[in-house]
């Protein structure tokens, strides 16, 4: 069972069935919305927590420019207020850039970590791509680049047979506040680099997962990003794209609850 959204210091959230915790976080420019099919599968035997990360949905928007640091603490003061006991950390995208630093920053917090679709020590041409999305975002681009976004995103046979979910995440993106969101983006550009050299020092379990055809966070970085973690292992989910929370929500769920195992990087 769902319980209604609430708001602590800024932050938007919702909290789903009981059992142990699991903590939700979404991707730049998404919002807590995007997990409802994890979540339906998750909530029977977890207490599931989903949230809006700073300049997103309905939590603060507070003026750029950010800092990796600032949604660390963003969740940290969220799970303390909640008096959340250790938990499996699941991050999405960008969400999983900011699942990596709040593991560092805080190890017993953290039981197991999930990676999904995260980018990991992009390469030159890649970092150039992901700039070049900035750009295009802070010179008014940012309603133009959606389609090809969504294109990316989501596999063509997806996007025939559930127009509904792409058309909802097209409405995300549009309704978007553009100065939260071009920080956001600013940020999403450049913390991976922060990152990689701080991998060795993980000490949660972390599976790693992304779609064979992921464009942006891709298997190679996957499988190089589980080979960094002292106890990282990989999945690389067959013809997936980038959406996998919403395309293969079952496979997700099983992954964020271990009843999945992929093999050991």
């Amino acid at each position: 069972m769902s319980r209604p959204g609430d708001v602590l210091g800024g932050t938007h959230y919702r909290r789903s069935g009981a059992g142990p915790p699991v903590v939700l976080i979404h991707g730049v420019g998404a919002d807590l919305e995007m997990w409802e099919p994890v979540v339906a599968r998750l909530a029977a035997d977890h207490d599931v927590l989903r949230y809006d990360m700073q300049g997103h949905g309905a939590s603060a928007k507070p003026p750029g420019p950010y800092h990796l640091a600032d949604f660390v603490e963003q969740l940290r003061s969220l799970v303390d207020a909640l008096e959340l006991p250790p938990f499996v950390l699941t991050g999405f995208s960008m969400g999983g850039l900011v699942a990596q630093a709040f593991a560092l920053a805080e190890p017993a917090r953290v039981g197991r970590l999930v990676l999904l679709n995260t980018v990991f020590d992009r390469s030159p041409q890649e970092r150039a791509a992901v700039e070049a999305r900035v750009r295009d975002v802070l010179n008014g681009g940012h309603a133009a680049s959606i389609d090809a976004a969504l294109d990316r995103w989501f596999t063509p046979t997806f996007h025939a047979s559930r127009p509904d979910v792409v058309n909802a995440v097209r409405q995300r993106m549009e309704s978007n506040d553009l100065r939260a969101y071009a920080a956001a983006y600013q940020l999403f550009a450049s913390a991976d680099r922060e990152l990689a050299a701080r991998l060795g020092g993980m000490q949660a379990p972390t599976t790693v997962v992304t779609g064979s055809d992921d464009q942006r966070s891709t298997a190679a970085m996957a499988t190089a990003m589980a080979q960094r973690l002292p106890r990282g292992c990989c999945l690389i989910i067959p013809g997936q794209r980038h959406m996998t929370p919403l395309e293969a929500p079952g496979l997700i769920a099983e992954v964020i609850a271990g009843r999945t195992w992929p093999r050991s990087s």
